[in-house]
C-alpha cells in the first residue's frame, strides 16, 4: 500500500539558508547578465529575433474555430477531459488515504522526463505528471479530430502544439520537478547560479538568441580528435575543397567514390571518430574516397544557387577526380540535401548525356517532398517569403536558424533536457562528438536556400518534372543509373515514407534499404559497434507498409550490404592511389580549411 498522503517527502538535508540567500543574489545578478545579452542586439540597432508565435496562434486558433462551430462535439470533448480529471481526483484521494490506485495516465516507455521515482511515489508530483499527460494528450486529440481542417493547417497545429506541450511539462520548472527541488536544496542554490551563468554565455554566443549548450566544445578540435581520417586537400575553388583520403590497402576498386555531403551541416558527420567513421571504413574496404567540403558561406556567396553548387561543386569535383586518378566515371553518395543536389545533377546529366556518375547512393535524401515531415511547417508561402527577406539583408541564413529548426523536431530530446540539466541543475553537458557536430552549424547562401525551399518543399517541382537548372528542365525518369536509396525508420527530416515515394521517381533500378533509428544514427551505424538493424526487399511498388511486410530484417550495420552492392556494379581492382599521385598536387592536409570556419 502507498503511504498516507503527506508522509512522503523529498529526501534532502536542511539547506544552509545564509548560503542559499547569497546564491539567490548571485542568481539574480546572473539573470541580469542574461537579460543584457538578450537585449544587446536590439540596443545595437539589430532587428529582434523572429518568432513563430503568430503562426502558432493562427494555426491553433483555426483548430478552435473548427470545434466551436460544432457545439455538440465541443461539449463531448470537454466532457471527456472532465471525466479523466474526475478519475484522477478519485485516484489521488485513494492514495491520500493510503490505498493503492491505478494511474489514469502513464508516460510512454521512452519518455525520460518522469523517470525519477518521486514522480510516481509522491502523490503531489504524481498528480502533476498525470494532469499534464491527460491535458496534452487531450489537446493532441483535438487537433487530430478537427473535422474539415485542411492537412497543412493540421500539420502546423500538431507541430506547434508539440512545442507548447513540451515547454509546459512540469519537469521543466523548478517548483514542480522533484529532482530540481532536491538538487537546489542540496546545493543551496549553487546549481541555479552555475546554470544562469551558462545561460548568459549561451545567449551571448547566439548574439541575442539562446544557442542551447548540448555538448562541451572544449573537448573537441576538428582535425585533432574529430575528422581525423588521413588525407589531403587536392582541389579548391570558391565553393569547395575536395578531400582525397589516403589508401590503407594495396589494391582498391578502380571506380572512385565521391561523397556529396549536405551543406546545412559539415561533412565530418561521416568522419566523427575512427570507430564511427564511414569514410575511414570505406577507405579500409578498398575504396578511393573523395569528399566535398563546402565553404561556410558569407555575404559574397549570396547569389550562389543550386546551379553553382552543381557546376562549381559536383562537376568541379568530377573534373578534379579525373585529374587525380585518370578515371572518368565515379560512383557517388549524396547525404540529405546533398542527395537532393545529386539527384538534380543526375537528371541534368541524363539530359546532357553525361555519364560520369555510373551509380549513385542516397543517404536519407528526398526527391519527392509530398511527405517531407515536420520541416514543411517552415516552408509555406508566408514562411518562405519571410526567410527570403531575412536572407536578403545579409546574403545568407544564419546556421543557428536551421539548428533551432532541427532541434524543434524533437524538443523532448534536443531542447528541454538540456534546459533542465544545464540551466537549472547547473551541469556542464557531457562531451559528445555527435552533438558537437550538431552545434557546429553552417550558414546557407540566400539564392541556394530560397531555390531549395521553393522548388522542393513548397512546389515539389523536382518530383513533378518541372524544376529547371541551367536552362534544362529536369526529368528524374531519365536517370537510368543504379540507385541505392537508404532511408531510416525514425527519420524526422527525411521520413522513410518520403524516401520510399521518391524511389519511384527514378527511371532505373532502385534498391531501397530501410535502416533502424533516425537521420544520423541510422546512417552512422558502424559494423564495429552496430546498434541497429536494417531491412531489404524487392522492387519499390505500392506503399511502404506493403514493402515492409515482405522485407528481410538483418541485424547489424547496413554498410557491408552497401559495399557488396558497390562491388557488384564495378568489381575491377587496381593498385592503390595516393593523394598527389596524379596530376593534382596536395594543397594541405585533410580535413582542410573550409570546415574550420565557424558561423
Amino acid at each position: 500500500m502507498d503511504k498516507p498522503y503527506g508522509e512522503e517527502k523529498l529526501q534532502s538535508s536542511t539547506p544552509d539558508f545564509e548560503e542559499l540567500s547569497r546564491n539567490m543574489a548571485r542568481f539574480i545578478e546572473g539573470a541580469g547578465k542574461a537579460a543584457a545579452a538578450y537585449l544587446k542586439p536590439v540596443q545595437e540597432g539589430q532587428p529582434p529575433a523572429s518568432s513563430d508565435a503568430s503562426e502558432a496562434l493562427k494555426s491553433l486558433g483555426r483548430v478552435a474555430e473548427v470545434w466551436m462551430s460544432d457545439p455538440q462535439r465541443a461539449f463531448e470533448a470537454q466532457s471527456r477531459l472532465g471525466s479523466q480529471f474526475l478519475n484522477l481526483w478519485a485516484s489521488t484521494l485513494k492514495r491520500a488515504q493510503g490505498e493503492s490506485a491505478e494511474p489514469v495516465a502513464e508516460p510512454e516507455p521512452r519518455d525520460n522526463r518522469f523517470k525519477d521515482p518521486e514522480w510516481s511515489d509522491n502523490p503531489v508530483f504524481d498528480f502533476l505528471k498525470q494532469a499534464y499527460l491527460i491535458s496534452s494528450r487531450w489537446a493532441e486529440d483535438l487537433v487530430e479530430d478537427a473535422n474539415g481542417l485542411d492537412e497543412r493547417t493540421r500539420h502546423k497545429a500538431q507541430f506547434y502544439l508539440k512545442q507548447i506541450s513540451s515547454a509546459l511539462s512540469p519537469s521543466n520548472f523548478l517548483l514542480t520537478n522533484p529532482e530540481l527541488i532536491r538538487e537546489t536544496l542540496r546545493e543551496n542554490g549553487a546549481n541555479l547560479v552555475r546554470g544562469m551563468a551558462m545561460l548568459a554565455e549561451d545567449i551571448e554566443a547566439g548574439r541575442g538568441e539562446l544557442r542551447i549548450r548540448q555538448s562541451d566544445p572544449s573537448n573537441f578540435k576538428v582535425g585533432v580528435n574529430i575528422a581525423t581520417t588521413p588525407g589531403k586537400v587536392v582541389f579548391r575553388n570558391d565553393l569547395i575543397e575536395l578531400l582525397q583520403y589516403s589508401p590503407v590497402t594495396e589494391k582498391v576498386l578502380k571506380r572512385p567514390l565521391l561523397i556529396v555531403p549536405p551543406w546545412i551541416n559539415k561533412f565530418y558527420i561521416l568522419d566523427l571518430n575512427p570507430e564511427k567513421s564511414f569514410i575511414r571504413w570505406a577507405v579500409s574496404q578498398g575504396l578511393t574516397v573523395f569528399c566535398i567540403s563546402w565553404i561556410n558561406p558569407a555575404e559574397q556567396h549570396a547569389e550562389m544557387g543550386f546551379e553553382h553548387y552543381m557546376q562549381d561543386g559536383i562537376f568541379a569535383a568530377l573534373d578534379a577526380i579525373e585529374q587525380a586518378t585518370g578515371e572518368k566515371k565515379v560512383t557517388a553518395i549524396g547525404y540529405c540535401v546533398g542527395g537532393t543536389l545529386l539527384a538534380t545533377t543526375l537528371a541534368y546529366m541524363a539530359a546532357k548525356k553525361d555519364k560520369r556518375i555510373d551509380s549513385a547512393t542516397f543517404f536519407t535524401a528526398q526527391v519527392d517532398f509530398t511527405h517531407a515531415g515536420d520541416l514543411k511547417v517552415f516552408a509555406g508561402e508566408e514562411e518562405v517569403r519571410s526567410l527570403e527577406a531575412v536572407m536578403k539583408q545579409r546574403g545568407y541564413l544564419e546556421g543557428s536558424r536551421m539548428a533551432n529548426a532541427f532541434n524543434m523536431l524533437r524538443p523532448n530530446d534536443l531542447i528541454w533536457p538540456y534546459v533542465v540539466n544545464v540551466y537549472m541543475k547547473g551541469q556542464s553537458p557531457f562531451p559528445f562528438d555527435l552533438l558537437y557536430w550538431n552545434a557546429d552549424s553552417t550558414r546557407m547562401p540566400a539564392a541556394n536556400h530560397a531555390f531549395y525551399l521553393r522548388n522542393c518543399y513548397l512546389e515539389n517541382r523536382l518530383a513533378k518534372g518541372e524544376m529547371e537548372l541551367a536552362g534544362v528542365t529536369l526529368d528524374l525518369k531519365k536517370v537510368k543509373v543504379p540507385i541505392f536509396n537508404l532511408a531510416t525508420k525514425e527519420d524526422h527530416i527525411a521520413p522513410a515514407r518520403s524516401v520510399f515515394l521518391g524511389s519511384k521517381a527514378f527511371g532505373g533500378p532502385v534498391d531501397y534499404v530501410l535502416a533502424g533509428s533516425g537521420h544520423i544514427a541510422g546512417v552512422v551505424n558502424s559494423p564495429s559497434k552496430p546498434k541497429y538493424q536494417f531491412w531489404t526487399g524487392g522492387p519499390v511498388t505500392d506503399e511502404l507498409e506493403d514493402w515492409m511486410k515482405n522485407a528481410t530484417e538483418t541485424a547489424g550495420s547496413w554498410w557491408p550490404y552497401w559495399l557488396e552492392w558497390i562491388k557488384a556494379h564495378a568489381p575491377r581492382m587496381v593498385a592503390a592511389r595516393k593523394p598527389g599521385g596524379g596530376k593534382l598536387k596536395p594543397l594541405g592536409d585533410a580535413p582542410g580549411t573550409y570546415v574550420l570556419t565557424k558561423s
